[in-house]
């Protein structure tokens, strides 16, 4: 069994076998997105060192980056302390949006 598979049984994939995913810019350490990956996602990531995720509406894969140039290259990644979530820190290309509403985060609105 590889290295990958063994991390791999360590995570704690919901009833539709995804895990949600904190994005982090890994200099200026504000949180730009969540989003959520299954296995195969998570091994494009690994194997592509830039973000994949799968898409819950649209039930497909997507790269972040594919279509805005807005690539999440991976620097660091780590697994929370429950194994239920992971933490993903990227350096930002293009134009450093990560939010499909066009803002840098998607965590923009205060409450």
């Amino acid at each position: 069994m590889s290295a990958l598979d063994l991390f791999l049984i360590k995570l704690k994939w919901n009833s539709q076998g995804l895990i949600p995913v904190i994005v982090q810019d890994f200099e200026k350490l504000d949180v730009l997105m969540m989003a959520w990956m299954d296995k195969e996602a998570l091994r494009r990531t690994l194997k592509q060192k830039e973000m994949v995720f799968w898409s819950r509406s649209r039930k497909e894969y997507w790269h972040k980056g594919a279509t805005s140039g807005n690539v999440m290259s991976v620097v660091d990644f780590s697994l929370d302390c429950d194994g239920d979530a992971l933490l993903f820190k990227v350096k930002m290309s293009g134009s450093q949006v990560a939010c499909h509403t066009g803002v840098r985060s998607c965590f923009f609105q205060k409450m």
